[in-house]
């Protein structure tokens, strides 16, 4: 039964190089037309981040026990989603006994999705826990933000981390006076100090441009809280026993070094924040990709939500072969489609080879000069991303209210990029001109790319000029 669901899916915009493409948008509309057709039974969920922060969901399942291993994969990949991109330590639910015994029994230490459970117990430091209640029982829904970021005035540092490179830039009153890209490997070091005194490099760099230093606001892929770094791919090299230790409290360390008020965050945030910045707008998702996926939203009041973001580790796709990722070791999920592997992964079907010794970046430029020398077969690998990226933005839409998409990162840079967003823009167009009609997709321009995120992190800070 589920396997005849999923091979009756056909796309009116196929993937060249990935035909067996199952994007989440397309199947929660099949399955919603057989709740429809068959039956169903509602099941409510709170997800709670915070006393202030709780996100309620409800979701269709079909009542005919023929489908209940499609739903049940239905259930846990819409509830995996909604996790990576709210993020929280507590999942109540309200609903059938049998389909809370799924959750449970899935998002746990033992379970299938221990990942999910374990990382999300680290980032909010509290035990995950899935409970069930009556209705009327569950928490109700909360959204209590602060606004971060826009603040122009005063002599400002900015960074980006990447992990080929990152930006710095120094800034007065909202002009850049000074912005540099700096080569830098942090994934395979194994020794905090390489992190520290690379980046307190940059800063001094930066601050060599400036007659003093009012604030300093910096991004990263990866999980900040409260300026600590919970999880970081770029530091993944760290002995789990040094991380909390050495590199959590990394940015803490940064501002006592040099006393101003500093704020780090996620890099999808702050491209969020660039793209306002650049235009005066909000309701904006970010997405940058690089080395991963990184997602940021900025609501439509301004505001950086506190939501986790990490679309990275969100199941867009619902193919059982598709490429898995070798950090959650989950298939069909963000990083696989939108960022620096997913270019490796698509070269490679394409017949691409490349030196085992070569990274992912030096990967990217050999695949970005083909592109910009016109090459016809390597265009396909950018088509294809434009397919991901045209049918999983109406999916994302389900979870965030959303006026603008702004695209950044290297794998957006040259004309790679804008083959993506032509492709996009004609899967929206056909397939969800609902979502094109209310959504506009848009690149900053090379230089903004290069170095809009460091900018605005520079403004994240409140600083007394």
């Amino acid at each position: 039964m589920k396997q005849d669901f999923f091979n009756s899916i056909k796309l009116a915009f196929e993937a060249p190089l990935d035909s067996d493409f199952k994007p989440s948008i397309i199947v929660q509309r099949k399955y919603e037309a057989l709740c429809e057709e068959l039956g169903y039974e509602y099941i409510y969920i709170a997800l709670k981040r915070s006393d202030l922060q709780v996100c309620r969901f409800d979701l269709k399942l079909i009542k005919n026990e023929e489908y209940d291993e499609l739903s049940k994969e239905y259930l846990l990949k819409t509830v995996k989603f909604l996790l990576w991109s709210i993020g929280g330590y507590e999942l109540s639910v309200s609903g059938p006994q049998k389909w809370f015994n799924v959750l449970s029994q899935s998002f746990s230490k033992e379970g299938s999705y221990s990942f999910d459970y374990l990382f999300m117990e680290r980032v909010y430091e509290k035990p995950f826990v899935v409970s069930s209640c009556e209705k009327n029982k569950l928490p109700k829904a909360s959204e209590k933000n602060n606004s971060v970021g826009g603040h122009l005035k005063g002599y400002r540092i900015g960074f980006d981390l990447g992990a080929s490179d990152y930006k710095i830039a120094a800034v007065k009153d909202g002009e850049v006076l000074f912005s540099q890209e700096i080569r830098w490997d942090p994934v395979p070091q194994k020794d905090s100090n390489y992190h520290w005194q690379r980046i307190v490099e940059g800063i001094k760099i930066a601050a060599s441009h400036l007659p003093k230093v009012d604030a300093i606001g910096g991004s990263s892929a990866g999980i900040i809280n409260d300026n600590k770094i919970m999880v970081a791919s770029l530091f993944r090299s760290i002995p789990e026993e040094k991380f909390s230790t050495e590199i959590t409290p990394l940015f803490t360390k940064l501002q006592k070094e040099w006393n101003v008020p500093l704020v780090a965050v996620n890099d999808g945030d702050v491209s969020a924040l660039a793209g306002s910045l650049g235009t005066d707008e909000t309701g904006i998702l970010g997405i940058a990709m690089g080395s991963s996926e990184a997602v940021g939203f900025l609501n439509k009041k301004g505001q950086i939500t506190g939501q986790l973001n990490e679309l990275a580790f969100a199941p867009i796709d619902y193919n059982s072969k598709a490429a898995e990722d070798e950090w959650s070791k989950a298939v069909g999920v963000g990083v696989m489609y939108f960022s620096q592997q997913a270019v490796n992964h698509l070269a490679i079907k394409l017949g691409m080879s490349f030196p085992d010794e070569m990274l992912l970046p030096e990967r990217l430029k050999v695949v970005q000069e083909k592109m910009n020398n016109g090459d016809e077969e390597v265009k396909k690998i950018y088509e294809t991303i434009g397919v991901y990226l045209g049918y999983t933005l109406p999916y994302y839409t389900q979870f965030y209210d959303v006026n603008k998409l702004m695209a950044f990162g290297r794998v957006m840079s040259g004309k790679g990029g804008d083959v993506i967003m032509d492709v996009a823009q004609k899967v929206l167009r056909t397939e969800f001109p609902e979502v094109m009609e209310r959504v506009q997709l848009a690149i900053p321009d090379e230089k903004f790319r290069r170095v809009g995120q460091a900018v605005a992190a520079a403004s994240l800070p409140q600083a007394e000029v």
